[in-house]
């Protein structure tokens, strides 16, 4: 699996992300990490996205992960015809949550074999796919419970990538300064973690 993975939004550099692309330039676009907030601004944030997207030629659509609550399969059935995934930023915490209920975890995990498919996303959808949320509870506040969600923390992340991230680092976000704490947090503990400024991106071939 393909990884493009920002610090907020597409980075500098957007074209690189298209330049990942092979055959299938299907996107779907996940923005559960958003669920804490009005439904307009959540519309207007996922506008954004797809037409982001879009403007590089490729062919989003949003998945709401939501409707796919205990229907693994539906969700695996959607899915499949995908050639890549792109994971907003939000509330980290939430979207693992998401991820969790709608099996979303599991599905991924099997996409990590295909040389083809691209994981792409920024913020909260990069730091998803640490092995621990540990930290994270500094920026994002993990009990935040959307209405359909689990109150249980997932402490757990999807464990794709062997670090921690700490995008917004030394940014002009309104989350940076919590950032310092978090990669405090991350060396206090001796955690393997990677900084990224706005506009940074980190990209994995296989």
């Amino acid at each position: 699996m393909k990884l493009y993975l920002s610090s907020y939004r597409l980075g500098n550099n957007p074209e690189k992300l298209l330049e990942l692309f092979s055959d299938n330039k299907k996107v779907a676009v996940i923005a559960n990490a958003m669920d804490y907030v009005g439904s307009l601004e959540r519309e207007e944030s996922v506008r954004n996205s797809i037409m982001e997207l879009k403007n590089l030629g490729l062919l989003p659509e949003e998945v709401d992960l939501r409707g796919y609550f205990d229907r693994q399969k539906e969700l695996s059935g959607k899915l499949n015809n995908y050639g890549a995934v792109y994971i907003r930023g939000g509330n980290t915490f939430i979207l693992k949550r998401a991820m969790t209920q709608s099996s979303f975890d599991k599905w991924i995990r099997d996409r990590t074999k295909d040389p083809n498919f691209i994981y792409a996303g920024y913020s909260a959808g990069i730091c998803v796919l640490s092995p621990t949320l540990h930290g994270l509870e500094l920026v994002d506040d993990p009990n935040i419970i959307p209405q359909g969600y689990n109150s249980k923390i997932d402490w757990d992340g999807l464990d794709i990538v062997n670090f921690s991230f700490a995008p917004h680092y030394k940014s002009s976000h309104p989350e940076s300064g919590n950032v310092d704490k978090e990669v405090e947090y991350f060396i206090k503990n001796k955690m393997p973690f990677k900084t990224l400024r706005d506009g940074e991106v980190v990209i994995k071939t296989n």
